[in-house]
């Protein structure tokens, strides 16, 4: 008769926190501003608005949203803050990123999000590996989020970990 086989990470009550997980690309959308510029330099106020309110915006239904410009021009932050502003019924949240930081800046609102109370005195694993590469910015916000209640705070795979806490 085969031995039955054991999944010892399952069995351990390890919590794994995974960002790729927590987060997909899906649920965020990024508007570029910088077609709305005359002449790729100025943003005219009336137009701007015009344009926020003629748009259809479903496609950022429930979404994160990241907002910025492309282009090397002056942008008054009043330009933002109206994006927000016509977002603020349909967008899950809206801040304002590059591009290539939309993931982490929509991961660490995800994480703003966390209840800490789903992870009192728990064990969490904070995933190190992943197809993205991240600043230090979510493992610290991750680490600010769950220190007060956890347990034990690691780093890394459930097969080999960096204790970070461990409550005392």
């Amino acid at each position: 008769m085969a031995e039955e086989i054991i999944n010892k990470v399952a069995a351990s009550g390890l919590v794994t926190l995974d960002f790729a997980e927590m987060i997909s690309d899906e649920e965020i959308v990024v508007i570029d501003i910088a077609p709305q510029l005359e002449n790729g330099l100025v943003l005219r106020e009336k137009n701007f608005r015009d344009w926020l309110s003629n748009n259809q915006w479903e496609h950022c239904r429930d979404k994160f949203v990241g907002v910025h410009c492309s282009v090397d021009a002056i942008v008054p932050k009043w330009a933002f803050m109206l994006v927000a502003a016509a977002m603020k019924d349909i967008a899950k949240s809206v801040f304002h990123t590059p591009t290539a930081d939309a993931f982490e800046s929509a991961l660490l609102k995800k994480i703003e999000l966390i209840h800490p109370g789903d992870y009192i005195d728990k064990r969490v694993i904070v995933k190190g590996c992943g197809n993205r590469t991240l600043s230090e910015a979510p493992y610290v916000a991750i680490s600010q989020k769950l220190i007060p209640v956890v347990k034990s705070l690691m780093f890394g795979e459930p097969c080999s970990t960096v204790p970070v806490y461990k409550k005392s």
